[in-house]
């Protein structure tokens, strides 16, 4: 096991963290390592957002877009075209 020293919290999450733990039968050091515990077990996604989004909602169905076709190539942007003269 190893040792973790927290310096510089303030008195109100110090008084949050001692409620907390007396509340759940614990000691404040114990609190702390079931909130850290709990915190990274939480599993992060390994998708990107947009293949997330596109789960959420594949169930309602979709529509397909017919997309135009490209006739003309991309232009630049003017810099000068927005400047006020």
């Amino acid at each position: 096991m190893s040792t973790l020293t927290i310096r510089n919290i303030d008195d109100a999450t110090k008084d949050k963290l001692r409620q907390a733990a007396a509340s759940h039968g614990r000691s404040m050091e114990e609190e702390v390592r079931t909130i850290l515990r709990n915190a990274l077990a939480q599993s992060t996604p390994t998708e990107g957002l947009g293949s997330r989004i596109h789960a959420r909602f594949a169930a309602l169905g979709g529509y397909e877009l017919e997309l135009p076709a490209r006739t003309e190539l991309p232009r630049g942007v003017d810099p000068d075209a927005g400047a006020a003269s």
